[in-house]
């Protein structure tokens, strides 16, 4: 055996191959979706996440049992830490649920496709660029999908600013309506602490096009991190009234505020 297939046997173990073999994803003869997701892609990197998820993060998890083992889903959890590792570690947490695992779409800003390979790689593990058209087949064909309503205002905010929830965006309830999608609130506890940044260069942002050019550290911080999902919300009716849609945002972003209260109290130390 080779060092390569070597590593790899270590990465890729048989219990991450009998994982995959329950998740429901139907992809092509080649190992593909429409959306560019590639199985034995996907199964590396949870393969590579699962030593941050459990020795680095020490990510503890509750209300697993809350997500549904079928059926379109839309995941809204709150965002933070510059880069976007709680993406990363919800989508552990759902592939690897014991209650049932999905394989998790998340949307992604449109800036990352940019940086040469990396929106290459973000595709085949499941990244789709946040847009709605997108969405909307996705959820057609039964995916959960993880979307961030704060966007960049919430990854890129200030230190100062943790946890405090930033203004989201009325999309995803246009889609969860549109679909009859339920939602899952999901309240993030210690992301905020992994990557602190105490200013944003603003200047050299805008000059290399990206959203914010953080200062603090260069690599995340092994904080502890609990996710904690929340019971189903179900919405129905129209969104011709924008007023009424807003509304309904605003119960996920306080139901999600509730679980974070709630994991705030309930963590013992940052790290």
């Amino acid at each position: 055996m080779s060092p390569r297939e070597e590593m790899l046997r270590h990465i890729v173990t048989p219990e991450l191959d009998e994982l995959f073999a329950r998740i429901p994803k139907p992809v092509g003869s080649f190992g593909y979706d429409p959306w560019g997701y590639n199985e034995n892609t996907a199964k590396f990197a949870l393969g590579l996440v699962k030593w941050l998820y459990e020795h680095y993060f020490r990510v503890t998890t509750s209300g697993l049992e809350n997500i549904p083992d079928h059926g379109r889903l839309l995941v809204v959890p709150n965002h933070s830490g510059q880069l976007p590792m709680d993406g990363v570690l919800i989508g552990y947490a759902l592939a690897t649920n014991p209650h049932g695992p999905r394989a998790a779409r998340a949307m992604i800003e449109r800036f990352f496709p940019t940086v040469p390979w990396l929106g290459n790689v973000l595709n085949a593990i499941g990244a789709v660029i946040g847009d709605p058209l997108n969405c909307s087949k996705m959820l057609e064909q039964e995916e959960v999908i993880i979307v961030f309503p704060e966007g960049v205002r919430g990854s890129g905010k200030l230190y100062k600013d943790r946890y405090q929830l930033q203004r989201f965006g009325n999309g995803f309830m246009h889609l969860a309506l549109q679909h009859k999608t339920p939602i899952i609130p999901v309240g993030v506890v210690g992301c905020e602490e992994t990557m602190p940044s105490l200013a944003n260069i603003s200047p050299l942002a805008r000059m290399l096009g990206i959203p914010y050019v953080p200062v603090g550290p260069l690599l995340p911080l092994p904080a502890r991190v609990h996710i904690t999902f929340g019971e189903p919300m179900y919405f129905e009716g129209d969104s011709e009234s924008e007023e009424r849609v807003t509304e309904r945002v605003e119960l996920v972003k306080d139901r999600i505020r509730d679980l974070i209260d709630a994991g705030l109290k309930q963590r013992t130390s940052i790290f």
